[in-house]
């Protein structure tokens, strides 16, 4: 099994940054991609940024210019820079690993548990 432990949510103002961590630890053959997404109350979950293997980045287009994704491969974590946050950014960010436990095991997604990020005044 494949646990994923989140860190660095909170409360910031407008205008504010945050940065989001996400390691992932067990039985880890290797991870493919990597992402963040989040789900606001009363809304389904959506796709914040992603960044594969070979660092290759894709943004929603609300983030995109002021959030960025990055890897270490070498910690097996995955991070969310994120700049001028806006109240809309309010929500649970949860981090996504899709990954492979052993050469013998298919590829299988893992979730955390997510983080609270809230932007208020």
């Amino acid at each position: 099994q494949v646990q994923l432990e989140e860190s660095g949510g909170g409360l910031v103002q407008p205008g504010g940054s945050l940065r989001l961590s996400c390691t992932a630890s067990g039985s880890i053959y290797r991870l493919y991609d990597m992402g963040w997404y989040r789900q606001a109350r009363g809304k389904q979950r959506e796709l914040v940024a992603t960044i594969t293997s070979g660092g290759t980045t894709n943004y929603e287009d609300s983030v995109n210019g002021r959030f960025t994704i990055s890897r270490d491969s070498a910690k097996n974590t995955v991070y969310l820079q994120m700049n001028s946050l806006k109240p809309e950014d309010t929500a649970v960010y949860y981090c996504h690993v899709n990954c492979q436990r052993a050469l013998v095991y298919s590829r299988r997604d893992f979730w955390g548990q997510g983080t609270q990020v809230t932007v208020s005044s």
